[in-house]
Formats: structure tokens, C-alpha cells, sequence
């Protein structure tokens, strides 16, 4: 097939690029902030914030593509096929924030002389040349080559992380992976006696707790390898136990994190979250499972929705209202440790020798079905004093305690969506070599070879601001929260891409259940729902974070 000549380009024309980005939004972030009075009237201006949150989440992505190479360069690591990625990846992510925020600038003030002396002739030449559909080929082709293993450069210990969790997935997982969604099973108990083994539940724990605490970037590496096997059937399965780790550690008594802490860090105790209701969603200070004292007990009556991994789970982190006074908000929630028994399949009923009750039914999904989610409903289901996470401190903390807990459940979700996306292109790439079209392999094509080289780009800056996220994360964990939200965003929204793409590769055979891309598709839509709704996110994490 013929092809014109891949343009020239090196990192210098991606930092030129984020250059003009940047001389793009710091304006409108500045008319932004006064426009919505420094945040407080966002509700007022929620199409404006939700394009100035995306456009700053792609500037934030393009500069961590930057980063990443410079610091692997830095490192000694080799870079040689990443440098032309990145500058597809940045110009990709500028063009889109240009074309994102072109349609506001009016209602700031602003105008054509703000995008022209963002993106002069020589910018606009450098978006050329990244977009230029011969370099995106030249990717797409290498993409091919590699049957879709495009991992960037680590140091040693966590390419070791890596490929140690991808074997335990490739041998453990992946045969069982089609059953498990098709049957809609449970997760395997082999998977969590291996996983336990392998110390997958440990890796944020710090060690004096019974963890490894290897940091968040190990923890995302074998989040990711374990999504690329089964999404449902594993790639979740530590995000829990996470959630639960951080409240913990953010807000528990120390005899609460000597008590549960081991014994998360061993698999020893599996965990549910209990935080949505059949009719809050995403406005979690709206909470009306109430919890009242009762001697040496808190009695816990009301529905939960959502409720991934009930069903199996030894214990629910469980946000419920303590102060009966609605205009009380957040600050009358409280979480706690909710105990039950594990129980198999779709429905279950605890009981309790006092009459206590919680009643559970797995809601029917196409996708994301190993775990399972359950709606639950508490009828003077009694808990004991000490598992009020916190303890009499607690009370009305339970609610930026789950927060501080979601900031490492979305970060947990940008590895995810790396992971499924990963294995899409794996796939796709596989695909494209063996089937044959008018005498050729469909990779021969230019649109394949494109197709595959946008899908390997995204993929690479999905994986830049995860992996920055997790590093921000090691370090002072609330101020990182909404880096972890823009890479939860971002991911999320191009793993949706990466599969659908990488379905319309197989043409009819991609809505088949006979090849695994049409799970990934159907699993993929989950991602920009839980742990933090798309527009919730945009708005109330992200668009805060910038503009208050």
C-alpha cells in the first residue's frame, strides 16, 4: 500500500505544543474562575465548566506524556519508538482541547485573537505534522508488529511487578475470563486464594499493617495487568479493599487498623462498598441509611444500591446517616464496618440472632459481571460500637473519609481502563493480521494502519496521567485527589474508544461472542459510570478543584 513520507518530529515540537495549549486555557481559566464566581455558581455554568475541566484534564495529560519520556530519559531507560508516540499523543490532546474550548470562548470574552496567538502558523504546522496521518500509520504499523504490546519504559522493579501479575493473569485468569461473563459466575475462589498468596491485596498497606506498600504505581501495574485478563473477573477485585484501606488509614483508630488491616493485607477479609442508594447516586451527602446507637451496637435500617461484590464480601464499608437532621448533610454521615457472611450467586439473606436483616439481589448487567452488583436493604441490622470507623471521633467524618477512599477507587479505575484497553489493542492487532480482505491482510490498509496507531497513542497518554496519578498519590494523597479524577476521566473515556475502535476492526466477527473484543466493548461502558460519574466529576471534583 502506498504511503507519503513520516514527518520528522521530536519532543521539542510536543513541549512547543503544550506551550500553545497552555497559552489557550490559562485565559479561559482565568474568565472561567470569575465567570463562576470562583466556583460557587458552577450549577450556573455547567456546559462551560464541564469543557474547561476536559480541555484542562488533555493539558494536564499532554504535559505527564512530556514528563514521563523526559524522566525515563533521565533514568537511562530506553525511549527509541516512544518520542514520535508522544508527539502524537500531545498533539492529539491539544487539538482536541483547542476544538473543546473554541465553542466558549465567546461567553468569556474571548475570541479569535486568543486562539490565533495561541496557535500561530508554526503551532498549527506542529499540529500538522503530529496528526499527520502518515506518522499515525508508522505507529499503527509498529502497533501490528508488536501484536499490540506497546508498554512504555519502567525501571526494573516495576517491570518485574508487571510481568510477574501478567503471567498470574495470562494462566489464571484469561481461560476462565469468557465464562465468567457469558454464565455470569462468580469470581473463582482460586483466584482469591492465588491473589492472596501473591500479596495483591497488600501492595498500599504499609508493612507494620501486615502490607507491602510498594506504592501506587506497583498497585496500578497489577491493577492494569489484571483488568487486561478479566475486568470482572479480577481487574477489580483489589480496588475494594483499597477503598477501605485508605479510611482506615486517613481515619481509624489504631486498634481498628491493627484489627483490620492484617487481615485486608492477607485476603483473609474480602470487602463490599455500600455508599449509593436506590435514589442519591452520585449525591452522596444526600445519604438516608441511618445508623442508631444502641447500647454496644449501632443498628443500621435502609436501602443500598450498586453495592459491587456484596454478595461474596466478608464485610460492607457502609456510609450511613448518624445525626437524624437532614440539613445536616454530609456532616451527619459516618461510615462503618459492616460484617455478614459470604454467600455465592445472584441473592442472599443475613440474619442475625436478634432479628437483625440484610437482604441482597444482584442487578442484571451486560457487562462487569463476575463481580456483581447488588442492591441491599438493612432492617435493624446491628453493628458493633467499634466498627464505626474512627470511633466516637468518627461521627460525621464518614463521608471524607469515603471521599478521601474514592480518590484511590478512580485511581485504581484509570489503571483499569488502561488494562482493558491494552487488551484491545492486543487483540485488534492479532485481528488484523490473520484476516484477509480483497487478496490482502486487513493490517495492509492505510485506515487499519491509522486506526491502530490512534488507538496505541491514546492508549500511551492514558497511561501518562494514570501513572502520575499514582505517583502524586505517594505523596500527599488529598492534594492529589483531582489528578487522580482527571485520570480516571480520561482513561475511562479513551478505553470506551480504544474497544469500540478496535470492534469496528473486526467488522461483524467484533459483535460476536466468540471473540473477546465484544466483551471488552460491553465492559469498557462501566467505566466512565462508577467510582465517580462522568459529569459528577467534571463538575464537582474536577471543575472545583480549577475554578474555586
Amino acid at each position: 500500500m502506498s504511503s507519503s513520507a513520516v514527518p520528522s518530529v521530536s519532543l521539542d515540537d510536543a513541549r512547543a505544543l503544550l506551550r500553545s495549549g497552555d497559552a489557550l486555557l490559562a485565559p479561559v481559566l482565568e474568565k472561567a474562575r470569575s465567570v463562576t464566581d470562583q466556583g460557587k455558581s458552577i450549577d450556573d455554568h455547567q456546559v462551560l465548566t464541564e469543557r474547561v475541566a476536559y480541555a484542562a484534564t488533555e493539558a494536564r495529560a499532554a504535559r505527564e506524556v512530556v514528563q514521563f519520556l523526559d524522566e525515563a530519559r533521565a533514568e537511562g531507560r530506553p525511549i527509541d519508538g516512544f518520542e514520535d508516540v508522544a508527539v502524537a499523543a500531545v498533539a492529539d490532546l491539544v487539538a482536541s482541547l483547542r476544538d473543546r474550548l473554541d465553542p466558549v470562548l465567546p461567553e468569556l470574552g474571548l475570541g479569535d485573537a486568543e486562539l490565533e496567538a495561541a496557535f500561530p502558523s508554526d503551532a498549527r504546522a506542529r499540529l500538522r505534522a503530529g496528526q499527520s496521518q502518515a506518522l499515525v500509520r508508522e505507529i499503527g504499523r509498529r502497533a501490528i508488529a508488536a501484536r499490540g504490546r506497546t508498554e512504555p519504559p519502567l525501571d526494573e522493579m516495576l517491570e518485574q511487578v508487571r510481568d510477574s501479575v501478567r503471567e498470574f493473569a495470562e494462566n489464571e485468569v484469561a481461560p476462565q475470563a469468557e465464562f465468567i461473563h457469558r454464565e455470569d459466575r462468580d469470581i473463582p475462589e482460586a483466584f482469591l486464594t492465588k491473589m492472596s498468596e501473591l500479596g495483591y491485596f497488600g501492595l498500599a498497606i504499609p508493612e507494620e499493617y501486615g502490607g507491602h506498600e510498594m506504592g501506587n504505581l506497583a498497585m496500578i501495574l497489577t491493577t492494569e495487568e489484571l483488568s487486561r485478563a478479566s475486568l470482572a473477573g479480577a481487574g477489580s477485585l483489589i480496588t475494594r479493599p483499597e477503598i477501605l484501606t485508605k479510611a482506615l488509614l486517613q481515619g481509624g483508630t489504631e486498634e481498628q487498623k491493627k484489627h483490620w488491616l492484617p487481615k485486608l493485607a492477607s485476603g483473609e477479609v474480602m470487602v463490599g462498598v455500600s455508599v449509593t442508594e436506590p435514589d442519591i447516586g452520585s449525591d452522596v451527602a444526600g445519604v438516608k441509611c441511618r445508623a442508631t446507637p444502641d447500647g454496644d451496637d449501632w443498628v443500621i435500617d435502609g436501602p443500598k444500591a450498586w453495592c459491587t461484590f456484596a454478595g461474596r464480601a466478608n464485610v460492607l464499608a457502609l456510609l450511613a446517616r448518624t445525626d437524624p437532621d437532614p440539613a445536616k448533610g454530609q456532616k451527619g454521615l459516618s461510615l462503618f464496618i459492616v460484617p455478614k457472611d459470604p454467600f455465592p450467586g445472584h441473592e442472599f439473606e443475613m440474619k442475625q440472632p436478634g432479628g437483625g436483616r440484610m437482604v441482597g439481589k444482584a442487578d442484571a448487567t451486560p457487562g462487569y459481571r463476575g463481580m456483581h452488583s447488588f442492591t441491599l436493604n438493612l432492617e435493624g441490622y446491628r453493628v458493633p460500637a467499634e466498627n464505626l470507623v474512627g470511633g466516637d471521633g468518627g461521627l460525621g467524618r464518614g463521608f471524607y473519609l469515603q471521599m478521601g477512599g474514592f480518590a484511590a477507587g478512580r485511581l485504581q479505575t484509570g489503571g483499569r481502563a488502561c488494562g482493558l484497553a491494552q487488551a484491545a489493542l492486543e487483540e485488534t492487532a492479532k485481528y488484523v493480521v490473520d484476516r484477509k480482505q480483497f487478496g490482502h491482510p486487513i493490517s495492509d490498509f492505510q485506515l487499519t494502519e491509522y486506526t491502530l496507531g490512534r488507538m496505541a497513542t491514546r492508549l500511551f497518554a492514558s497511561r501518562a496521567i494514570t501513572y502520575a496519578a499514582a505517583g502524586e498519590m505517594d505523596g500527599d494523597e488529598r492534594a492529589a485527589a483531582p489528578l487522580a479524577a482527571q485520570a480516571k476521566l480520561l482513561a475511562c473515556d479513551l478505553a470506551v474508544d480504544i474497544t469500540q475502535q478496535g470492534q469496528l476492526m473486526h467488522g461483524g466477527w467484533g459483535y460476536a461472542e466468540e471473540y473477546p473484543i465484544s466483551r471488552y466493548v460491553v465492559d469498557a461502558q462501566v467505566l466512565p459510570i462508577f467510582e465517580g460519574v462522568k459529569p459528577i466529576l467534571e463538575l464537582r471534583v474536577i471543575g472545583r478543584a480549577l475554578l474555586g
